[in-house]
């Protein structure tokens, strides 16, 4: 066998773990879906049995129970997610996106220091501040209204820090100072030449944002207590801690299913997005 051929067989074997090792892992991550879909089609009694493989026929009466519910409204409880994680992704991203710029297209004074204290926010645990902020809320009496949950994701460290590190891969400052030439002004350059090439960015970061703030419980939690007002992971608590002698697992699991449906319909039409933005802003231009 000659040195080629040798060399061929080990790219063929080498490929084959990959892919196998690959393959493994989707099956793995997507099992858990799976037994999600399975559980949320068989009854409270079907699952106290024990574990099954296989879908059951109580799919539709668990999507009836769920969606009828008299102590949780499912509907709104999604719309109030959607208003949210919506609001707080276009936030998020814009500004993380216009404030990244200024950073990268600006030479001013105390530009290294802004970039360090906001790299410094960026290690402080939300729950740090939960309290103060909590207590802010509860002093403007913003408790059960949605602005509290919003307007904070104006300021997003960690997004700033991935759009400036983006913008320092794909913007060339030339293209920024001929628009300055012909008149553009500092808005109109950002949002009508920066902000088109910053789309695969964006998109990866509005996806982030939109999952982190559906799914987020701990803040949401402590200001929001009207049954009208309340978002998904609120609901979901709710259901779970309802009383164990009329405790409908079936019904919890297909909650869980309908909740996360908005979060994996997002993943598979934005995919293209997701890794087009990720290696995009991982190579210099």
């Amino acid at each position: 066998m000659n040195e080629n051929t040798k060399g061929r067989m080990q790219l063929l074997i080498a490929r084959i773990v990959v892919y196998a090792i690959l393959i493994f892992l989707s099956v793995l991550c997507l099992f858990s879906f799976y037994m999600l879909i399975v559980n949320a089609s068989r009854s409270n009694a079907q699952l106290q049995a024990g574990f099954r493989l296989l879908p059951q026929d109580n799919f539709l009466t668990n999507l009836k129970n769920a969606w009828t519910d008299a102590s949780i409204n499912i509907p709104r409880g999604m719309l109030n997610s959607f208003i949210v994680a919506a609001a707080c992704a276009v936030l998020t991203t814009y500004f993380s996106a216009l404030t990244a710029y200024g950073i990268h297209a600006y030479d001013f004074k105390f530009k290294k220091a802004a970039f360090l204290f906001i790299m410094a926010v960026m290690m402080i645990p939300p729950q740090v501040s939960a309290v103060g902020f909590i207590q802010l809320v509860y002093k403007f009496k913003l408790t059960n209204n949605f602005l509290p949950l919003i307007l904070p994701s104006i300021a997003a460290p960690v997004v700033f820090f991935y759009m400036k590190q983006y913008l320092e891969s794909v913007l060339p400052m030339e293209m920024v100072e001929a628009a300055r030439v012909d008149g553009s002004s500092e808005f109109m350059t950002f949002n009508r030449i920066v902000l088109p090439i910053m789309k695969p960015a964006i998109a990866v970061q509005m996806i982030f944002s939109f999952v982190s703030s559906w799914n987020n419980y701990f803040i949401p939690a402590l200001i929001l207590d009207k049954a009208e007002m309340k978002t998904v992971p609120i609901m979901i608590a709710q259901l779970r801690s309802a009383d164990y002698s009329k405790f409908d697992m079936g019904k919890v699991y297909m909650f869980i299913l309908l909740a996360i449906l908005p979060v994996m319909i997002v993943y598979i039409f934005l995919s293209k997005s997701i890794i087009k933005g990720v290696t995009s802003g991982s190579v210099k231009g």
